[in-house]
């Protein structure tokens, strides 16, 4: 079958039914057209209205919030995007981009409107010296695999990168390479977009910079980001990690500050975890990248580092396996179910003055049943290499990653009152100069989002009107 043939056959074919038009009054999709129905357009890929393809679109990794489309749109262009945000815009349907699905709380859902599922567009069309020119359902796995060939890697990487390209720069994307690089939002040349107008936008910082500003950590409301030209760096081939534990949550949070003002380490995260007597401890993650011969001098890179005597574990791993190591984690939790239990995540940045008291409190008060046996992320880094406006942080040269990555079991009184814990966690760390990360499981009013977005309020509801006029895009993180 030709491309053309191929494509004129896929248009319009939804669960056995061909459809041909959309009917305003009902806002439905229909199969025979009548006066009232406006033509269907003409797409490259496929739209689909199946009970499967809607079911899919109204979850995520939370498994928390259920909100149904329409359709669900696998583009096999970006004129398939342009096309149907332009029809979502006349009919006053709402529109949201989807990757991964890898939030927590219904952010790229959308009720009875559209979900653009990106992972048809996944084309890398550049590996350069300098960046990767990618399309933005490219996962960061495939695109590491594409650029070590070539001894290239992009900075930052989140813990799992088994998420896409324009999913996490649309959230900020941090890791444990943030100090010295910023967020995966900061690593990026150039951004192609679908602004809620139907407009393709090209946008960097020095070509359309308010829409550049907009869309980088801008949680899809001004514009969906279709191809991103993302930086890259020279790649080492190994990495040694170290898991250093500690007793006392001072020394652990000042040296992590320690390691991240002097860099010798190019990854710097850290835990809490149990101490095997209903209490916690603290790990502190690091790791040094190098290549052979060249081989890291441990004792220069531990000294002056107060943990546990003899608590050191030391490992060596190719480059890769060290940024793909949660792997095999994720696949034993899909084997035996876990990871399609609801997740009500919390994840909050915290002021450095406020770290110890703030974690203290909290820790004295959480059970691994809170937690469902979840990780509890505690990390440093130093804001000033996080640039982008609409990443909120501490207004503090030091902040804290404070995770708690909740694994509740599919009972809704559990999920809700792990949900309800995360807002009350989210309000004591607001009130003490806090800020929080996006992707999580807490739940948000327009004022919150005032609030959260602060300074910078004003400038995005700008850029909110002058791109997205009709609010056409990513009603599920109910911003505007």
């Amino acid at each position: 079958m030709s491309d053309v043939s191929r494509r004129t056959f896929l248009k319009g074919i939804i669960a056995g039914a061909v459809i041909v038009g959309f009917d305003p009054l009902q806002r439905s999709w229909v199969t025979t057209a009548s006066a009232a129905t406006e033509a269907f357009p003409t797409f490259d890929g496929v739209l689909y209205t199946d009970a499967t393809s809607l079911s899919e679109a109204a979850d995520d990794f939370g498994h928390i919030i259920h909100r149904q489309p329409t359709a669900v749109l696998k583009p096999g262009s970006v004129n398939d995007i342009i096309k149907i945000v332009k029809f979502a815009r006349r009919h006053g349907l709402k529109i949201a981009g989807r990757g991964q699905g890898h939030s927590t709380y219904g952010q790229p859902q959308v009720e009875a409107g559209v979900v653009i599922d990106m992972n048809s567009l996944n084309t890398i069309h550049a590996i350069t010296p300098t960046y990767a020119d990618v399309d933005a359902g490219v996962i960061w796995s495939t695109l590491t695999v594409a650029t070590l060939a070539q001894g290239l890697t992009p900075p930052t990487h989140t813990d799992y990168i088994e998420l896409s390209v324009g999913g996490t720069l649309s959230v900020g994307g941090i890791g444990g390479t943030s100090s010295q690089y910023g967020v995966q939002a900061d690593n990026v040349l150039e951004v192609q977009v679908v602004t809620g107008e139907g407009r393709l936008e090209h946008c960097s910082p020095t070509h359309k910079r308010k829409l550049f500003n907009a869309v980088l950590a801008g949680l899809g409301q001004c514009g969906i980001i279709v191809r991103a030209k993302v930086k890259l760096i020279p790649a080492h081939t190994q990495a040694r990690t170290f898991l250093l534990y500690y007793t006392d949550l001072t020394i652990f949070t000042a040296d992590q500050q320690i390691l991240v003002d002097d860099e010798r380490f190019n990854y710097v995260e850290g835990q809490a975890v149990p101490n095997g007597s209903g209490g916690w401890m603290f790990m502190l993650e690091a790791a040094t990248f190098y290549s052979s011969p060249a081989t890291p001098d441990n004792a220069a890179l531990l000294a002056g580092l107060s943990y546990n005597a003899g608590s050191e574990q030391i490992s060596d791993s190719s480059y890769f396996d060290f940024l793909n190591r949660l792997a095999p984690t994720i696949a034993f939790l899909k084997a035996i179910g876990v990871w399609g239990f609801p997740h009500p995540w919390t994840d909050t940045f915290i002021p450095a003055h406020s770290v110890n008291s703030y974690i203290s409190s909290v820790l004295a008060n959480l059970t691994l049943d809170d937690t469902g046996q979840g990780p509890v992320l505690l990390y440093a880094f130093k804001t000033a290499n996080m640039q982008r406006p609409l990443f909120r942080l501490p207004d503090t040269e030091h902040a804290f990653l404070f995770s708690i990555l909740r694994t509740a079991p599919p009972i809704q009184a559990v999920v809700d009152a792990m949900v309800a814990s995360n807002r009350a966690l989210y309000e004591q760390n607001r009130d003490l100069g806090g800020t929080r990360y996006a992707i999580g499981a807490i739940p948000f009013s327009q004022a919150d989002w005032e609030a959260h977005f602060g300074p910078v309020w004003k400038e995005f509801k700008k850029a909110k009107r002058a791109y997205d006029p009709d609010n056409v895009l990513t009603p599920g993180q109910g911003i505007f």
